[in-house]
């Protein structure tokens, strides 16, 4: 940490200390104008911050922050290609994904280019019935197969923006367990059915399952084994590999080493994307993220909607002690949201040593969940407004959702806004022992009905749920978290969490099918729980 932000973190502190016993109800008595001031607006998206427990002396230390831990630099150098996975000695070019500073990379370009025309031409033929399965029939519905960020961001999409005009039925498997695969074949029909086999190594034991099962499907429904191939199209850097198992080069499409997974569904692993939704969605969907980049490029600070939103999210997880964080959307078309952030944010923060190894002094990441705002309502929404967890969140309303019943849509707003300023006021002592005294209730059990309030969180409003906002807000989020990596000097761009439990999983799966056990100086070697669980399950399966 550099001395001026050593000196800000004791100031924050000291603010931190001075808000403790304020109310986000007397701030804005104090200051009515906070709610037009505390916001930032970019590309139909509207970040409303005046409900966090900040004043304008804390606003100007985080911005102040941002200066010291040199943020928008930061950015720029993950824009330009600039080793930020500094453990695998990698640039993110994410961004260059929907082409931002295109031109500072000419050869990556290049190749983004060539994929994206490849990516069209193979979707134009698909939807035009030049390309169709061993029936010579059109396909009418593409199943994606892929885990992780192979699955997430495209299902988001694919979900939210999905109409009953769609070109092509969109479907995905990503869990190993057969359950998955065998739920979602058992209503198509063989003869139409494309798959799109993400995988960037073409060795990811879930997908590379699911797809060996949905070749043994086609064949068992009298695919012939020459036509095979035309039922699939593989997302890879591995084409060898995957012209061995059976896809013919031509529907091989590219991805690179210098794209996370979390970060990718802008590239061909997004294909199911436009298969779904047509070329122009998912240009779209580019758009939106470019014009963001661009203002996260250009903006200040205060202006800066992902920079003001990691900034907003430090100060609740470093002083305010929150530890989890709420995406609550009002929109079932974002239903599946929070599942992609969680991978999003939690795969890319979830660290507990800074990039040169030092112990971090704080946590890292907030836990993030959520659901859907009506439903959370009748279900964990008690324990934000009653429980003893401190948390932050994220209420999200499209402004526009949906072209349905206006007083349902009505509805649904109200409960979002009433929500937002339920968090905030609460229900004070007063209130709670008039409302009790109706009850006859007796002066403790009038406590029940009290409701701490003073709960701080952001009110994002999106224009509407359009492939140009949601490419904004994706790329919202993922800058956000980039920039809340800087601040905590950690690595967002790797995950060597992940690959333990693949490779303890590698070493049961011998004793899962034959009894046979590491040597007992093997690091494998089971521990006698493990062992016992295993000794179980064989005994259940293998007869």
């Amino acid at each position: 940490m550099t001395t001026d932000a050593q000196t800000l973190h004791e100031q924050l502190c000291e603010a931190r200390a001075e808000l403790s016993h304020r109310r986000i109800t007397t701030l804005f008595d104090t200051d009515p104008g906070r709610a037009e001031r505390y916001q930032c607006q970019s590309n139909g998206l509207v970040v409303d911050f005046s409900k966090h427990l900040i004043d304008d002396h804390v606003w100007q230390l985080l911005i102040e922050l941002a200066s010291a831990q040199a943020l928008p630099a930061a950015f720029a150098g993950l824009v330009v290609g600039q080793s930020v996975n500094t453990s695998e000695c990698r640039p993110a070019l994410h961004t260059l994904l929907r082409g931002t500073a295109a031109e500072q990379h000419p050869e990556n370009t290049a190749a983004v280019r060539n994929a994206l025309t490849r990516m069209k031409t193979l979707v134009t033929r698909i939807h035009g019935g030049a390309d169709t399965g061993w029936t010579d029939q059109a396909f009418t519905d593409v199943v994606n197969l892929g885990i992780g960020g192979s699955d997430l961001g495209p299902r988001f999409i694919c979900d939210a923006l999905k109409t009953p005009e769609a070109p092509l039925r969109a479907h995905f498997v990503a869990n190993v367990d057969p359950e998955d695969l065998d739920h979602t074949l058992a209503a198509l029909d063989p003869t139409r059915t494309l798959f799109v086999v993400c995988s960037k190594s073409f060795t990811t034991e879930e997908t590379l399952s699911n797809a060996h099962r949905a070749r043994a499907w086609l064949q068992a429904a009298g695919a012939p084994p020459h036509s095979l191939g035309q039922h699939f199209v593989a997302v890879t850097t591995q084409v060898t590999q995957a012209q061995q198992w059976g896809i013919p080069a031509e529907r091989c499409l590219p991805t690179w080493d210098w794209v996370g997974g979390r970060y990718s569904l802008w590239s061909a692993t997004g294909l199911t994307i436009p298969l779904a939704l047509g070329w122009s969605a998912f240009e779209k969907l580019l758009g939106g993220a470019k014009n963001l980049d661009q203002h996260t490029l250009e903006s200040p600070t205060a202006d800066n909607l992902p920079m003001m939103m990691a900034l907003l999210e430090f100060w609740q997880t470093r002083y305010l002690n929150a530890n989890t964080h709420a995406v609550l959307p009002y929109a079932q078309r974002l239903q599946h949201l929070t599942d992609f952030l969680q991978q999003l944010t939690m795969e890319s923060n979830g660290k507990r040593v800074s990039t040169t190894g030092e112990p971090l002094r704080s946590d890292s990441a907030p836990v993030l969940w959520g659901s859907t705002g009506t439903n959370g309502q009748h279900s964990y929404y008690q324990l934000l407004h009653q429980g003893t967890r401190s948390f932050s969140a994220d209420i999200i309303l499209p402004l526009i959702s949906g072209s349905g019943d206006l007083p349902a849509r009505r509805s649904l707003a109200a409960h979002a806004l009433a929500q937002s300023r339920a968090l905030m006021v609460g229900r004070s002592p007063d209130e709670a022992r008039e409302i009790g005294a109706l009850r006859g209730f007796n002066e403790r059990e009038c406590r029940q009905l009290e409701i701490p309030g003073n709960h701080s969180h952001s009110l994002i409003l999106m224009e509407a749920v359009t492939p140009e906002c949601l490419g904004a807000l994706i790329a919202a989020y993922e800058h956000k978290t980039y920039f809340l990596a800087v601040l905590l000097g950690i690595n967002a761009f790797d995950q060597w969490g992940v690959e333990l439990g693949k490779e303890i999983a590698a070493a049961i799966q011998p004793f899962l099918e034959t009894g046979a056990t590491a040597p007992t100086t093997d690091p494998a070697t089971l521990d006698p729980a493990t062992r016992q669980a295993a000794i179980a399950w064989r005994k259940a399966n293998v007869k």
